[in-house]
Formats: structure tokens, sequence, C-alpha cells
């Protein structure tokens, strides 16, 4: 889980680093061509002042045109404060004739290579110098007085290596606060990737916490639920661990149940197996009793399966049943179970999504607990109704009756009423019947039959959940 919060920081890091790396450098091209478009404005200014002054040639001192190019040049430096990191220096008939009043690194009006490349300039001339201050960009600007032969040249120098340091300060803040906004997106990064892989932390505990004895661990679920993918992930495992936990329940009932209930009849034949007689008639009932206590096992077997099957989503296999048809099916059948005065209460109309073959089961189950709680002859009602979106289901008895104490424990696995004839069977059929009811969306209910007997009743919605 660990490598995979770095993985994700660092897919997310990577592009933020190249992002910042190019608008790094794009900041400082820019900034670069900035300073540079402003040495060179910078210069072209000084020049375009220079030719305003001369272009009017008047010497404000006298009123009167100057008398020589010298002259005009001095007015000029005594107008013009150099910019910071800038100077300018004068040149008239070849020679360095005056400078600035500023105190720049280096004198350039002494550097003799400078002197060299503009004394004989004759027209405005750009150019760049080597200097022991660093690098120095110049523009030289020819200029004759109106009345003068004498030939100017203004050299105004800017020292580009001062420049470029305040470049290295704004770029070197910038990337500052760029290592101080990747530190940030780092720490929120690993943050908000270990709150998204919490849940995933939490299913790895989950599963190694998980026993074949214990399967109650869930992901704990945050209150306010996020609703994205992997909150779904985690509501999806613990859907599956409930199933998984349904499953082993299910499972280690059906052992227990089983190895109860079938414990009895395998003592029981074991024992006359142990002592078979050797008298003809004697052998045969002992194998007669054999294979009724086989039957009652293999009986027990098929309801304990048919139990198991009950918690499992194909139980069911639904399709439209026509109610009062299946009920007309169910009194045929329950007719052949015992000789009983088997009556239709009431025959609905109308459809149900269910499965035909479960509803027919769990109803001629309970046709039987009638029959054999009734005597000879004892009439015994099967009837259909549906009221309120809901379809019932019915059989009426008039025998004994259930008493109060049994009618929550009946239908409890392996549970027997305490009537004569409660002794019969394995205590299972109730319970088939509450699982096909339940599986159908619905319930069973008991209520006691007008002049005696029970009346057990299927509730089944109308749209009943598919198998």
């Amino acid at each position: 889980m660990r490598s995979s919060r770095f993985r994700i920081l660092a897919w997310v890091m990577v592009p933020v680093v190249v992002v910042i790396a190019i608008s790094w450098l794009t900041a400082r091209a820019l900034v670069e061509d900035q300073v540079n478009a402003r040495i060179t404005n910078q210069l072209n200014g000084e020049v375009n002042e220079l030719r305003l002054l001369a272009e009017n040639d008047i010497d404000p001192q006298t009123g009167q045109p100057f008398a020589d190019t010298g002259s005009l040049l001095e007015l000029f430096l005594e107008r013009n404060i150099p910019d910071q990191n800038e100077t300018m220096f004068t040149i008239v008939n070849g020679v360095v004739d005056a400078r600035s009043q500023d105190v720049p690194p280096i004198r350039l009006d002494a550097n003799e290579q400078l002197i060299e490349q503009t004394r004989n300039v004759d027209e405005v001339t750009y150019g760049e110098i080597d200097t022991t201050a660093g690098l120095v960009q110049y523009i030289a600007a020819p200029v004759i007085a109106a009345n003068s032969d004498d030939r100017g040249v203004l050299v105004v120098g800017v020292f580009a290596e001062r420049e470029n340091d305040q470049i290295d300060r704004i770029v070197r803040t910038l990337g500052l606060v760029s290592l101080g906004a990747l530190g940030l997106a780092t720490l929120v990064g690993w943050f908000v990737a270990g709150r998204v892989l919490a849940p995933l932390r939490d299913m790895t505990e989950t599963a190694h916490a998980i026993s074949d004895s214990d399967l109650t661990k869930r992901i704990p679920r945050r209150e306010n639920g996020r609703g994205d993918e992997i909150d779904e992930l985690a509501g999806t495992f613990n859907d599956m661990l409930d199933r998984l936990e349904s499953a082993f329940a299910s499972q280690r009932s059906f052992i227990d149940d089983a190895g109860h209930e079938l414990r009895t009849p395998i003592t029981i034949i074991r024992g006359h197996l142990e002592v078979m007689p050797e008298d003809p008639i004697e052998r045969r009932r002992t194998v007669d009793l054999v294979l009724d206590e086989l039957g009652r096992m293999s009986r027990i077997v098929e309801d304990l399966i048919t139990l198991t099957k009950a918690q499992q989503p194909d139980f069911l296999r639904s399709a439209s049943v026509d109610v009062g048809d299946i009920t007309d099916e169910i009194v045929v059948k329950a007719s052949g179970l015992a000789d009983r005065a088997w009556r239709l209460d009431e025959r609905a109309e109308g459809m149900i999504n269910g499965d035909r073959q479960r509803l027919a089961q769990a109803m001629l189950q309970l046709a039987d607990n009638a029959s054999r709680h009734t005597d000879p002859g004892a009439e015994i009602g099967i009837g259909s109704s549906i009221l309120d979106g809901r379809v019932r289901l019915w059989v009426r008895d008039t025998g004994t009756g259930v008493a109060a104490e049994d009618r929550e424990r009946i239908f409890a696995r392996f549970v027997r009423g305490n009537s004569a004839h409660s002794t019969e069977g394995a205590g299972l059929g109730l319970s088939i019947v509450s699982a096909i009811a339940e599986a159908h969306g619905g319930h069973i209910e008991l209520s006691e039959t007008v002049g005696g007997g029970a009346t057990f009743t299927l509730v089944i919605p109308l749209q009943s959940k598919e198998g």
C-alpha cells in the first residue's frame, strides 16, 4: 500500500515538477527579453533626446546656436542624469571630451577598445564589449552642431551584467516560491493519497483479520460517504463479506443440523445391523426398519439441502404464476396425501411473479402437516386471495391447533409441536415453508381456525423478489 501511495504521489508530482521547470525557464527567458528590451529602449531614449537637442540647436545659456559640437554634448550631459547601471561620455574629433557625473563600476571613457570602436562612427551604432565589470551594451550616436565642423559622438553604455543580477534575483525568488509550492503540493498530495487509499488499507487489514471462524469484520464506512469509486469498492467488499458470512453460516448450520439429526438414525441402523437375528422373519423386520430409517435420513438430507439452497441467489426460478391455477393444482395434489375432506375455500384471480414449484412445495408441506394433525375424514381447506397488493395462500385444518407456547418456535429447524402427531418428521417442514416465503419477499402467518384448528398463510407481495 505504501508503494501505491508513492506511485500515486510520483505520478502527480512528476508533471508538477515539469510544469514548474518549464515555467521557471519561460519566466527567466521572458524577464531577460524584457531587460534587453528595456536596455535597448533606454539607449534609444538617450539618442532621441540628443537628436532633439541637436535639431533645436539653441544654447539656452546664450540664446544663440551652439558655437561648436562640444558645447552641445556638454549641455546634454549636464541635463541628463544616467539611469542605474548606465554611464555616458562624449568624443569630439576622435578624442574623449567629457563624461556624465555618475560613479560607474568602471570608467568606459578610459576603455581604449570602446573608444576605438566608436570614435569614427558615422551612424547610430549598437554594440557589446566585455569589461572587467562584465558585459556592457552600448550605443554610439554621431552628432555635428549646425555652426561647427567638429565631429562629435555620444556613447551611452549600460552594464548588462548588473541588470542580469536583477534577473537572477527575480528568478531566484521565483525558484524559491516554486520550491515552496512544490513542497506544499507534495505534502498535500501525500495526505490526499493517504486519504484516498485509506479504504484500501482498511480492506487489507480486514482481509488479514478474516478467518474461517470469524467473518464479522467489515471495512469501516465513513459517516458522510463520499460516493466515489473507493467508497463504492468498500461497500462492495462489505457486501461480498456479508454473502460469504451468510454462505459460511449456512454451511455450518447444514453441518451442525445434519450431524445432529442424522446421529440418531445412524445409531439405530448400526445397533440393529450389529445384532442381526438369524430368524428370517426377524431379519425381514430388521431390514424394513433399516430401510425406513434410511428413508428418513434421505428425507432429512433433502430438506437440509433445500434449506441451504434457500440462501443462494438461484433458489427461485421466477416467472409469471396464475394464482387461481396454482390454487387448483394444490387442491388436486393435496387430495392424494391422506383421506381428508379437502375443500377449496376461495380462489383468487390474478398473476404473481414467483417460483411456481417452490410455492407448490410450501403449500403441499402445509397440507401434509395439516393431514398429520387431523383425523381421517376431517375437513382441510385450501384457498387464495389478493388484497392490498399481497397474495395470501392458506391451508386451514380442523385439528387440535398449535399451542400458544409453540407458535414462535415451530418455524425453527428440528422443532416440533407438543401435539400427539408432532413426533412425526424431522421438524424441518415449517422451516422450509418459511424459507420459501422469505425468498419471495413475504412471510408466513399462523392463526387459529374458527371452530378449532390452525391456519397457515403464505403472504407474498404481487411483485416478489427475483430468484
